[in-house]
């Protein structure tokens, strides 16, 4: 399967939220759908989920326009969408039955996602008498209850603590090895990084950056390096490369422990190698920069 999302524009009372989004998203892969708050990373999620209809644009699966009622979607809200005051088996196993299951098939596969994400024993309990954490396994439990063929995650690490975030990952990492199509939001730019191939960078109603994520840190990173010393910190290197070297650089950044480096176009990494050798200088770590995702979000969106 493949969705796409293309030019989608939707204002509210006269204010145009999205300006035009589009992305792809393939069965097999995640997609990272990031942005700082009010990007209109939900505002997406809630017209793809056809919660209302975009102004203008389409939302295409395998080329037709896509209507998720003809689909098994697993959609987690970031904000908590079940009954407070109902018990947690009696609803579950209700709302597989309203998304096409069998009473006994929503009953067997309520219980066993419960066992799966640690919440089985709270299965007569009230969902509102369990912790933020454990409201969000039985909503993480809902999300995959049908065995869906596209799962849309919108924070769905919220709440959750180291260990219930593994069993998460795990989950999530199952699903798309399955070949399940995946589009996953969160700003813990870390999970992105592990699960997601692809991203889509929305800022202020805007896809400012979208592709292959790999491709997207080689090209950031094309031309820099990462530098470190024995024994001297980030900051001493820092001003001894800006006053000996200012014929072979062109930019350098101060991290926690190491440099980036950018050369000038006309410089060589064997040259620059060279002359760091030259200065007596014994180097712990010379290599081709790689950003994290966190870099690169901050350079394209100016989040400080």
């Amino acid at each position: 399967m493949k969705l796409e999302v293309r030019n989608l524009y939707k204002s509210f009372t006269g204010v145009e939220i999205l300006h035009g989004i589009s992305f792809n998203v393939e069965s097999g892969k995640a997609l990272g759908l990031l942005g700082r708050n009010g990007a209109g990373k939900t505002t997406t999620i809630r017209l793809i989920m056809n919660l209302f209809e975009p102004d203008t644009g389409d939302i295409l699966l395998n080329g037709k326009k896509f209507n998720p009622k003809e689909h098994q979607i697993g959609y987690l809200p970031e904000e908590r969408g079940l009954y407070p005051k109902k018990k947690v088996l009696e609803q579950l196993a209700y709302l597989g039955q309203l998304r096409g299951l069998s009473r006994k098939e929503a009953k067997e596969n309520t219980l066993y996602w419960l066992k799966r994400f640690g919440v089985e024993e709270y299965k007569d309990r009230k969902l509102e008498t369990l912790s933020k954490g454990n409201q969000q396994k039985v909503q993480l439990a809902e999300t995959f209850l049908c065995n869906p063929d596209i799962i849309i995650l919108d924070e769905p690490f919220s709440g959750l603590d180291p260990v219930n975030s593994q069993i998460l990952k795990d989950v999530i990492i199952e699903q798309i090895a399955q070949g399940k199509l995946l589009i996953f939001s969160s700003h813990i730019m870390n999970y992105v990084e592990e699960f997601c191939e692809e991203i889509a960078l929305i800022d202020k109603g805007d896809v400012v950056l979208t592709g292959n994520l790999n491709e997207i840190k080689t090209e950031y990173g094309k031309d820099r390096l990462t530098i470190s010393v024995v024994d001297m910190s980030a900051e001493e290197l820092a001003n001894i490369v800006k006053l000996r070297l200012t014929n072979l650089i062109k930019l350098v950044e101060t991290r926690k422990k190491y440099l980036i480096i950018e050369l000038l176009p006309s410089v060589s990494k064997a040259e620059l190698l060279k002359a760091l050798a030259e200065m007596d200088l014994n180097i712990e770590m010379f290599s081709i920069y790689k950003p994290s995702l966190s870099d690169i979000f901050v350079q394209k969106v100016g989040e400080n």
